[in-house]
């Protein structure tokens, strides 16, 4: 298995090489020269795996047994999720009126983010100590991405990670999540700006290739491949605990309601579609919707400003993600990938191709929700079920309940099971769930969080943040 770039001007590389990676040398991402397909027979095996034995399957079709020994690779996913509360690693609840949600969340920073991070911590680890090397990790979040990387790496000698985060912008709890950690390799930057604007003195510093070999610059946003490849199992795991008998052929259809801000979990959802996994994606925005104006008008531009939502680690304007989707629907274009991503970045606005937008609209159903309608969702299901949902598990309860209600609801319901992922305990949403009317539920850990020292650089508008990420790297590195 090898992987290569969506534009198309660099080599193929393998699994650790990827893994290595932020943007490709031509900035473009990397993804596997090829996609393995499933048949039924092998969904119909699949189908009895816990989620930690789906991931195993997975991870061994993109990680080759020569590179990582399959008994390795089962150590180190096993060791990933050793910290996740839950005994089952997720959780589907089963509540009324045909709402499915998936709790990804029971890690130890409550979000998502920890299924992905936590293995991918182990892969580097592996390869870390195999060759006595050290990388620097940076990245940018909008929330959640920070301090789930910061755990998958906090404490260890050969990683220092530098997180820049938007100051203001995301919840208390999140920040305090990343502030908190006092250790020698984590640097947490306080941004006076947004989740894009924090992109940019990233992705400059990536396109310095002198300086990221000099200092092995990686990232653990979505940008990298392993985050991915973990997070397909969500949908597989979905698929198989909300599908009804596989004994049919063809296999039953399930949809699948894919929160989306960088939009990670959606094109690991489509590669699930393209492995055979019968799934119908949909994703759902908050009113930050280029996705949504994306799927629906094959138009990729950029709104006026970023909107501060409540689902505010969706805040994005700049879903890098879309480029993976789109090499993967124009049937590996580089050339088109290329043309289409360069021109965004100059102009910020990209009419799609008419075949490439039919592809895209045939792939993915889209839909947006506004703060209003996310407090209604939260409403909705606590007072049919007693259960609490994040602001951007509700994004995905919006669609549901928009189903449910519309004129056709019952046909559909009764033919296509519906799953909805939720990406983040409410927890650390407490702002919204008051704005909602309902009562907070902190956990103990949560709740210890305001007590702690803080630890973070300040970065203003007007300064140069590429410069002072460099000084810091730079002055790092002397400790190596």
């Amino acid at each position: 298995m090898e992987y290569i770039s969506t534009r198309g001007g660099v080599g193929a590389v393998d699994f650790e090489g990827a893994l290595f990676s932020g943007y490709a040398p031509d900035g473009g991402l990397f993804m596997p020269q090829r996609i393995p397909t499933l048949d039924p027979n092998t969904l119909r095996r699949w189908s009895h795996l816990s989620y930690r034995e789906l991931v195993k399957e997975l991870c061994s079709h993109f990680i080759t047994a020569e590179l990582v020994p399959r008994n390795t690779l089962n150590d180190l996913i096993d060791r990933g999720f050793s910290r996740f509360r839950h005994k089952d690693v997720v959780h589907l609840s089963r509540l009324k009126d045909g709402l499915n949600v998936l709790e990804l969340w029971h890690g130890v920073t409550y979000a998502f983010k920890d299924l992905s991070l936590s293995c991918t911590g182990q892969f580097l680890q592996y390869f870390l100590e195999k060759k006595q090397k050290h990388v620097t990790i940076v990245v940018g979040t909008s929330g959640d991405t920070g301090s789930s990387a910061i755990e998958s790496v906090r404490g260890q000698k050969n990683m220092d990670i530098f997180v820049l985060l938007p100051k203001g912008l995301c919840t208390q709890i999140q920040e305090l999540q990343m502030t908190t950690v006092i250790e020698d390799n984590v640097h947490v930057f306080a941004a006076h700006g947004n989740s894009d604007e924090i992109d940019e003195p990233i992705k400059e510093l990536f396109a310095d290739v002198d300086f990221t070999r000099k200092y092995n610059l990686m990232s653990l946003n979505s940008i990298n491949w392993s985050r991915i490849m973990v997070q397909i199992a969500h949908h597989f795991y979905a698929y198989f605990q909300c599908a009804p008998s596989l004994d049919t052929t063809p296999l039953p259809v399930v949809e699948i309601v894919v929160p989306t801000g960088g939009g990670g979990n959606i094109t690991a959802g489509c590669i699930a579609q393209k492995m055979g996994l019968p799934i119908r994606l949909v994703a759902v925005v908050n009113s930050n919707d280029i996705i949504h104006r994306t799927v629906q008008h094959g138009d990729l531009s950029l709104s006026e400003s970023v909107k501060a939502t409540l689902a505010s680690a969706m805040d994005i304007q700049e879903p890098y993600n879309v480029e993976r989707i789109f090499w993967l629907l124009s049937g590996s274009n580089s050339h088109l990938t290329k043309m289409l991503m360069e021109q965004f970045s100059v102009s910020k606005s990209v009419k799609l191709p008419e075949d490439l937008h039919r592809k895209l609209s045939e792939t993915l159903r889209s839909c947006s929700a506004s703060d209003e309608d996310i407090v209604q969702a939260m409403q909705r299901c606590w007072e049919d079920n007693r259960y609490l949902l994040c602001p951007h598990s509700a994004v995905a309860a919006h669609y549901h309940y928009s189903q449910l209600d519309g004129f056709l609801s019952f046909l559909f319901l009764s033919s296509t099971p519906r799953c909805c992922l939720a990406p983040a305990s409410p927890a650390k949403f407490q702002d919204a769930v008051l704005r909602a009317g309902l009562a907070p539920q902190l956990p103990p850990e949560i709740t210890a969080l305001t007590a702690m020292e803080t630890r973070s650089t300040p970065l203003e508008r007007g300064q140069d943040w590429a410069q002072a990420l460099r000084e810091r790297i730079k002055a790092t590195a002397q400790r190596w």
